[in-house]
C-alpha cells in the first residue's frame, strides 16, 4: 500500500514559503529599507552617521545620555548638550539639516520656521510616533489622537477650559498654593533663613492641584495615583531606550508584566473615582466644577444632542485616558515652569525684585484674583523667558506617511521627523547672541513681536493641536508664583548643583537647593 506525500508536500511548501516571507520582511526591516532612506536622504543634501545594523545611533544615543547625566553642569543655560547631547552633536557636526539613526528609523531634524508653522498647522500629516504601544500605557488621550477621534475628545474636552470655568477653579489653585507657603514659613520662622529644596514641594503641591481641580479630591487622597504614575514614567523611560520589536509586548516579560500590573493599578484607581461620580449624576447631584465633572457633563449633553448614541460621546476607557492625562501633563509641566522659575530669579535678583514689586503693586498683601494675575506684566514675561530656556518637553517628534516636500528638501515616506524645542529656543540665529542667557524683555511686546511672527517659540506645542492645558498652567504658575513673592525673598544655596535632565520633563536632576527669607 503506497501513501501519498502530496498533502506533507503541500504542508512543506506553505512553511517554506512563510519563512522565507517572514525573513524577507525582517530583512527589509533592519537592513534594506534603512539604506533605501539613507540613499534618498544624502540626495536631499541631509547628512549623519551611515546606518549601522539594527541599532542605528542608540547606542552612542544612550552612551552620551549616560555620560551627560553622570555630574551636574555650570550655572549656565546653554543646556542643549546635557539635555540633548546627542541631537547637540549632531547638528554641530553635520549642521541643522541633518538625521539621527533611531534603531532602523532615520530622524530628521526640523528647524526651519516655514517648516515647523506647516507641520504643526497640518497635525494630520503629522502624526505622533506610535511606534512602541508600550508607550501608549502611559499616555493616551487627546495629547495623541488624530483624526475624527481627536476632533471629538477636543470638542468634548474644550468646554471644561473655557476661561470662565478655569476662573471657578481659582480657589482650589490658592487652596494648595497656600498649604506649601504655610509649610515654607513654618520652617524659616525657626531661623531667620532656610535651606530648602522647594524641587518635591513643588511637584506635591501642584500633584494638589490637579487633584482637586481634576478630581475634588486633596493629593494626600490622590498620592497613590502618582506614586504609581511616576513608576510608570520610570518604567516607560527604560523601554524608550531601546529599539522596540513589534509584538514584543505580547510576551511575558517582568518588565511588560510590570508594565501593564501598574497601569491596571492606575486603571482601577481612576475608574473607581469616575464610577462615584457617575453614580452621583445619576441620583440627581449637580455635575461639580472640577475638570471631571464638566468632563462628564460636556460628554453626556453631547450623547443626548445625538439622540443617545453613545458611539458619539467619549467611552468609560476613553474617559479613563483623559483623566490619565490630566495628572500626567496637569502636574508635571507646571511643576517644572515653576522650578526652573525659581532657579532663575534667585540667580536674577534684579528680575526677583521687579517682579515682587509688581506683585505688591497690584496685590499688596491680598489674596490675587484673576483679574489681577492678567495684569502681572513683569511675572507673565518671566514665565514666557522660564519656558523658552526651559521648556517642559525638549523634543517632539512626529511621522511621515507619505512623500513630503520641506523648504529645502523632500522626505520620503517612512522617516521621522524631530522638533528640537531646546536647540530652536536656544538658537542664536533666530533669538540673536544672548539667546542663552536669561532675559525676560524680549517678551516686553508679546510673543509675537519676540519671534517676529515666525514659530520659533512652542513650549505648549502650536497650531490646532497647541496644550489644551495652556492657560490653566499660566493662571496656576502666575498664582504661585505670585504667592511666593508676597512671602519670601529667595537665593540659590551653595549647595545648589545644576543639572536640568530631559529623561520626561526637563527637571533638575539634584534638586533645587534655595535659600529662603521670609519678609
Amino acid at each position: 500500500m503506497e501513501v501519498s506525500m502530496a498533502p506533507f508536500s503541500v504542508v512543506l511548501s506553505v512553511v517554506l514559503v512563510s519563512e522565507v516571507a517572514c525573513a524577507w520582511r525582517v530583512l527589509n526591516w533592519v537592513w534594506l529599507r534603512p539604506k533605501k532612506l539613507e540613499k534618498c536622504l544624502r540626495q536631499q543634501g541631509l547628512a549623519g552617521n551611515s546606518y549601522r545594523l539594527w541599532s542605528g545611533d542608540l547606542k552612542e544615543i544612550s552612551m552620551m545620555l549616560k555620560e551627560a547625566v553622570s555630574k551636574p553642569m555650570s550655572l549656565s543655560h546653554d543646556t542643549a548638550p546635557r539635555v540633548l547631547p546627542y541631537a547637540h552633536q549632531s547638528v554641530s557636526t553635520y549642521g541643522k539639516n541633518s538625521f539621527i539613526w533611531i534603531g532602523p528609523t532615520p530622524r530628521v531634524n526640523i528647524t526651519n520656521p516655514e517648516d515647523l508653522k506647516n507641520i504643526f498647522t497640518k497635525h494630520e500629516a503629522f502624526p505622533k510616533l506610535t511606534a512602541n504601544p508600550l508607550v501608549k500605557l502611559l499616555l493616551t488621550g487627546l495629547a495623541n489622537y488624530g483624526g475624527e477621534k481627536w476632533a471629538k475628545h477636543r470638542k468634548i474636552i474644550n468646554p471644561a477650559f473655557h476661561s470662565e470655568k478655569l476662573k471657578r477653579m481659582l480657589p482650589a489653585i490658592y487652596q494648595s498654593c497656600s498649604e506649601m507657603i504655610e509649610e515654607w514659613e513654618s520652617l524659616v520662622s525657626k531661623e531667620s533663613s532656610y535651606e530648602l529644596d522647594v524641587w518635591p514641594y513643588l511637584q506635591n503641591m501642584t500633584a494638589d492641584v490637579i487633584s482637586r481641580t481634576s478630581f475634588g479630591s486633596s493629593y494626600k487622597e490622590g498620592r497613590e495615583i502618582f506614586q504609581l504614575l511616576k513608576l510608570q514614567i520610570e518604567l516607560t523611560m527604560k523601554t524608550k531606550q531601546s529599539v522596540y520589536i513589534p509584538g514584543w509586548r505580547f510576551l511575558p516579560t517582568k518588565m511588560n508584566k510590570r508594565l501593564k500590573g501598574v497601569d491596571k493599578e492606575i486603571r482601577e484607581l481612576l475608574m473607581g473615582i469616575i464610577n462615584k461620580r457617575e453614580e452621583a449624576i445619576k441620583a440627581g447631584e449637580a455635575a461639580k466644577d472640577d475638570l471631571l465633572g464638566l468632563l462628564l457633563e460636556s460628554n453626556n449633553k453631547e450623547i443626548k444632542e445625538h439622540g443617545n448614541k453613545k458611539e458619539v460621546g467619549m467611552s468609560i476607557q476613553d474617559i479613563l485616558g483623559e483623566c490619565k492625562l490630566f495628572y500626567f501633563a496637569g502636574q508635571e509641566t507646571t511643576s517644572t515652569l515653576l522650578v526652573w522659575t525659581m532657579v532663575l530669579l534667585s540667580e536674577n535678583q534684579n528680575w526677583q525684585d521687579r517682579a515682587r514689586e509688581e506683585v505688591l503693586q497690584v496685590f499688596g498683601g491680598e489674596k490675587p484674583d484673576v483679574d489681577g494675575l492678567n495684569h502681572l506684566k513683569v511675572v507673565t514675561m518671566i514665565l514666557l523667558e522660564a519656558l523658552r530656556l526651559y521648556p517642559s518637553i525638549v523634543t517632539l517628534s512626529r511621522m511621515i506617511h507619505k512623500k513630503t516636500q520641506f523648504t529645502e528638501f523632500s522626505l520620503p515616506a517612512g522617516v521621522e521627523i524631530s522638533l528640537p524645542t531646546v536647540l530652536i529656543h536656544h538658537d542664536k540665529e533666530l533669538w540673536g547672541d544672548d539667546a542663552t542667557q536669561f532675559k525676560p524683555m524680549r517678551f516686553a511686546e508679546g510673543v509675537s513681536k519676540a519671534t517676529k511672527n515666525k514659530l520659533t517659540y512652542f513650549p505648549f506645542g502650536g497650531g490646532a493641536r497647541i496644550c489644551i492645558g495652556q492657560n490653566f498652567a499660566m493662571m496656576e504658575a502666575k498664582l504661585a508664583v505670585a504667592l511666593i513673592l508676597q512671602h519670601f525673598t529667595f537665593k540659590l544655596s551653595p549647595s545648589y548643583a545644576h543639572a536640568p535632565s530631559g529623561i520626561t520633563t526637563l527637571q533638575p536632576q539634584f534638586g533645587a537647593h534655595i535659600v529662603l527669607h521670609k519678609l
